[in-house]
């Protein structure tokens, strides 16, 4: 397996820390060290070898002279891993890395007043949780968006209205049991999805944070996770997989990214998706800046390229996700007129972003529980 008791050691490390030690700060952007090391998700920094219409590094490193250098990374775990261990710049951390990263002492506060475009971000996305702590900014908004349901139309005539189909064992309305049929995200952060179908249908509980969850509460998570086990086709983390799944292997419902629905709509697949009634989790990610980071200038000259509005909307039009800068949504011909609605940029308040549980002083299930149960139900234990 993937994910190894080292990882979870390596969480458990980086939450244990108690308490933000600032870094000091840049105090001016200066000419630029010449290199920029990035890691991204899949999809994030592309210079136009996927696609040559998908370019947002070329003109970067014309403009700079900061050679950008991507290590990509399939889930937070990995990005967290990878930066333990140093020689990186820049990090694009979802909700549920970034406080490991902030309180792991593993990135440092930038100067939002050195980047010009700070002022072209989404006011929902100001001062969020999930990268402002003790009044310091951990990194700059860069894309957000919800985990959907992603359902076969041909299995499915009509919409289905609940997570229920990916959780329980069912017949689906092609008369066909759900068993085998369905995949759950690869990943700790997934115990969030399966607290918010029961917030919704055992209100008894009384879980009102999917991030936050009593023991009481996480035994019943748990207990449905360990049920839910015996349905799973695959546990996705991999999107090209995933798509080939719903194409090849008989895949009728997942938890998924506006990227692989839009992709495989693109390919002419009988494929679309919904916000079910119990609402969805969803990832709002920062760029964040090394503890350490070795090309500090070429670094904040990338954040604020970062934040480019035709650069945003094409990096949403790629990725399928929702600009953290809101004129991004008419800049790019890429996206479209339309595109920012496709991949919810209304939905904002009805969804519960990633964050890395905390255990506020023992009165929650901490991230490193979260981490080593859901490795063990995986593997069916």
């Amino acid at each position: 397996m993937r994910k190894t008791a080292l990882l979870s050691a390596i969480t458990t490390a980086l939450l244990a820390s108690a308490g933000v030690q600032a870094a000091e700060a840049l105090k001016e952007v200066g000419q630029g060290e010449g290199r920029l090391d990035i890691i991204a998700w899949p999809g994030y920094i592309e210079r136009g070898q996927s696609d040559k219409n998908y370019d947002w590094v070329t003109q970067f490193e014309k403009d700079t002279g900061c050679q950008v250098n991507v290590k990509t990374a399939a889930t937070s775990d990995e990005m967290v891993s990878l930066m333990a261990k140093g020689g990186y710049d820049l990090v694009t951390a979802s909700g549920d890395a970034s406080l490991r990263l902030i309180y792991g002492k593993r990135v440092q506060p930038i100067d939002p007043s050195l980047i010009p475009n700070w002022k072209n971000i989404d006011p929902r996305l100001k001062d969020a949780a999930w990268y402002v702590v003790n009044g310091k900014t951990y990194g700059a908004p860069y894309q957000w968006g919800p985990n959907l349901l992603m359902y076969n139309t041909k299995v499915f005539p009509t919409a289905p209205d609940s997570w229920k189909v990916v959780f329980e064992a069912q017949n689906l309305p092609d008369g066909k049991p759900n068993k085998g049929r369905v995949q759950a995200y690869d990943g700790p952060i997934y115990v969030a999805d399966a607290a918010l179908y029961l917030k919704a249908i055992q209100p008894e509980l009384g879980i009102t944070d999917p991030y936050q969850l009593d023991e009481k509460q996480y035994a019943a998570v748990v207990d449905l996770l360990r049920k839910q086990h015996d349905l799973i086709h695959r546990y996705w983390h991999d999107t090209t997989v995933q798509m080939s799944d719903f194409k090849n292997e008989g895949v009728a419902a997942s938890s998924a990214w506006p990227y692989q629905a839009n992709a495989l709509k693109a390919e002419g697949q009988p494929i679309a998706t919904v916000f079910p009634k119990e609402g969805v989790t969803g990832w709002a990610d920062t760029t964040m800046l090394h503890a350490e980071a070795q090309h500090p200038s070429c670094a904040y000259k990338w954040l604020n390229w970062s934040l480019e509005p035709k650069v945003q909307g094409d990096v949403a039009a790629w990725f399928g996700s929702v600009p953290a800068v809101p004129e991004g949504c008419k800049a790019s011909t890429l996206l479209g007129a339309e595109g920012c609605a496709t991949n919810g940029y209304d939905q904002f308040d009805k969804i519960a972003f990633w964050k890395t549980p905390q255990a506020e002083g023992g009165k929650f299930v901490p991230y490193s529980r979260w981490t080593q149960d859901y490795i063990g139900i995986m593997g069916g234990r």
